[in-house]
């Protein structure tokens, strides 16, 4: 008997291997300005652009309709562009002329010498690419990411990002039988893999629902509070950092900035301050580059 679900998955896989043929066949500039065309066409025609719009009414109520509807369609051909690199990790890596570093003073001071470290970061610009300092440092970090629910999809995107994060990477959320179980595991070993020395990289600007309400853009949002959680509780650093797209190229600068870890004999407030100061953080990078920040993401209740 054929199993629908199965050759509904290879299918989709098949589509997605055939994109990433023609991706890479127009080369990391090319691919990702085709891409970018097709995205600035299509996606208003989508949901996800209605939330887009509503996101932005309500972060940027000062902005007319007109400039929200710019910012959105900027933003779609950003989401292009990082779909089509997504399949060109390898050749972005291997040239140095796409990847900048702002922070020289960390660069010369941390190389070789990364203790413990949670790497938060967010939609912006190619996030894939905010890890890659550790990556220069020898660091090998791992990564905590969504699981895709066609299995072999979930395969292929792990795949690409094998250069990005050697340490391997864990999946949140139900896995490919509906079970929950993967997300606990992923909860547990990921202050086991801190707490032994690791590098983990996080990204933390998504709608949380068991989250801590924090002020983002003037109104509460719900947000992460697991990287406080693990650096307070083993003791790491926090290093904030975006990936800034410089003109419509697969150019980008990585920005670090490190958070301080609140320590009180208040656990809970030191918590809630450090999830907040993160946000704080996010919203005052988005506010300088909001066209290529994912506003099409659920991030208020």
């Amino acid at each position: 008997m054929v199993d629908l679900q199965d050759l509904q998955f290879r299918l989709e896989y098949a589509g997605l291997r055939l994109l990433a043929l023609i991706m890479r066949a127009l080369g990391v500039d090319r691919g990702a300005a085709v891409s970018a065309v097709l995205w600035r066409f299509f996606a208003p025609m989508t949901r996800r652009h209605k939330r887009a719009l509503e996101n932005l009414a309500l972060a940027y109520p000062e902005k007319s309709a007109a400039e929200h509807r710019r910012i959105a369609l900027a933003m779609w051909g950003n989401l292009g562009r990082v779909m089509a690199e997504t399949m060109q990790i390898d050749r972005i890596l291997a040239d140095p002329e796409r990847l900048q570093f702002a922070n020289e003073a960390l660069d010369r001071h941390y190389a070789g010498k990364l203790g413990s470290l949670i790497g938060v970061s967010l939609h912006t610009g190619n996030w894939e690419f905010a890890i890659w300092p550790m990556i220069r440092w020898g660091a090998h970090p791992g990564a905590v990411y969504r699981l895709v629910k066609n299995p072999y999809v979930d395969r292929y995107i792990r795949d690409q990002r094998k250069a990005l994060f050697p340490a391997g990477m864990l999946a949140k959320g139900r896995d490919h039988e509906g079970s929950n179980l993967q997300g606990q595991r992923t909860a547990r070993q990921l202050t086991s893999f801190v707490r032994r020395g690791g590098r983990l990289g996080l990204i933390c600007d998504l709608y949380d629902k068991h989250g801590i309400a924090t002020p983002f853009f003037g109104h509460d949002a719900r947000s992460t509070p697991v990287p406080a959680m693990i650096a307070r509780r083993v003791g790491s650093r926090i290093w904030m950092a975006r990936c800034i797209r410089l003109g419509e190229r697969s150019q980008f600068r990585i920005e670090v900035k490190e958070l301080k870890v609140r320590r009180t004999d208040r656990p809970s407030d030191d918590i809630r301050w450090i999830t907040a100061e993160m946000q704080r953080q996010f919203e005052t990078w988005i506010r300088e580059y909001p066209e290529q920040w994912m506003w099409s993401n659920r991030r208020w209740s």
